[in-house]
């Protein structure tokens, strides 16, 4: 019952808040003044600021992997005292991004690549395909050569294929 309250209330304050930022807007002379003579929300707002032009600059160079953990880290101290303290606070302030499996892969792709080109060629030579191309070309050949026998004779068939 507790959990579904938890929900619940999540639930009212993402629906509040889009209902408010779509009747209430930012330019507002309104919010502008008081944003002008309060200094909380003007700290507020400057993190805001910060976090918005921090993940602005995600998109556009690679990161290293500190930077999650700096940038939760930025952001919980933004949050009021009684969060920041919290152990799924301090589980954030540690994270580090796990990369995938693919890049992971990356710095062995050449090596890879090169095993599997070995590997197919081994499997090429287990199987016996490329001696049966050999006696296909091979017997490809003596069907060419028969043919110009046939129509030019011997003399320039063995001429064209020695």
């Amino acid at each position: 019952m507790i959990q579904k309250n938890k929900t619940c209330c999540r639930d009212l304050r993402s629906r509040l808040g889009k209902i408010l930022s779509s009747l209430i807007s930012f330019e507002a002379a309104w919010v502008q003044n008081h944003i002008v003579n309060c200094p909380k929300c003007q700290k507020r707002f400057a993190s805001i600021g910060k976090v918005h032009l921090a993940l602005t600059l995600l998109k556009s160079r690679p990161h290293n992997l500190d930077l999650l953990r700096n940038a939760n880290i930025q952001t919980i101290d933004t949050l009021a005292h009684s969060v920041r303290n919290t152990a799924k606070a301090d589980k954030l302030r540690t994270a580090r991004p796990e990369p995938k499996f693919s890049e992971k892969l990356i710095p062995l792709r050449g090596s890879l690549v090169n095993t599997a080109a070995c590997i197919t060629i081994l499997f090429l030579l287990k199987t016996g395909i490329f001696n049966s191309m050999n006696k296909f070309q091979t017997g490809s050949q003596k069907v060419m050569q028969n043919y110009y026998e046939k129509q030019l004779g011997p003399e320039f068939s063995d001429e064209i294929f020695s």
